[in-house]
């Protein structure tokens, strides 16, 4: 019988450190999840847009490369603004070789102003590797305060438990003037 047992546990997946690919995961509905945080899109014409690069790790290498950490990822975009709605029009998250993984609005939603919308990845998905990254493009009617927008990973080996957090980079060309 001492053969049986570590069998079934193998058949069934149960043995400690069975690493497995990770499963898509269901799709975030910002439009359902947030709606408290979204208002109404703008008749007027969207003025002004901007983009942000948010790095983003679903995992890093610890211990000279030799260990994995994997984390959950909490992308959060602030309407900064106190008046102004703003107009998130795309949110993607990309993987570590820079393919789309998932694009989380079917189409532009508007955030009420200081209202908050958030997209987890959780731990078990590590699509996106080490230099996963989100692009999110914004829009607004006319002068509004930058949106803030960060990703913050949580996650821990054992007994440690790490947290940090990565925040938005603008989106600009840079060249010759």
């Amino acid at each position: 019988m001492p053969i049986v047992l570590p069998i079934v546990l193998a058949l069934t997946g149960g043995l400690l450190g069975v690493a497995r690919p990770a499963a898509a995961q269901p799709k975030v509905n910002i439009e359902q999840s947030f709606a408290d945080s979204l208002t109404a899109m703008p008749k007027e014409e969207l003025a002004v847009s901007g983009g942000f690069y948010v790095p983003a790790y679903s995992s890093i290498a610890m211990s000279q490369g030799k260990l994995r950490v994997d984390f959950s990822v909490t992308l959060s975009v602030h309407n900064a603004s106190e008046t102004q709605p703003l107009v998130l029009r795309r949110i993607a998250y990309f993987d570590t070789a820079g393919k789309m993984i998932e694009s989380y609005l079917k189409s532009p939603v508007a955030l009420r102003p200081l209202a908050t919308v958030s997209v987890v990845i959780p731990t078990e998905d590590v699509r996106g590797g080490t230099g996963a990254n989100f692009i999110v493009d914004w829009a607004a009617t006319g002068e509004i305060a930058e949106p803030v927008v960060e990703a913050l990973m949580v996650g821990g080996v054992a007994n440690a438990h790490y947290a940090f957090i990565s925040q938005g980079r603008p989106t600009r060309t840079v060249g010759k003037k």
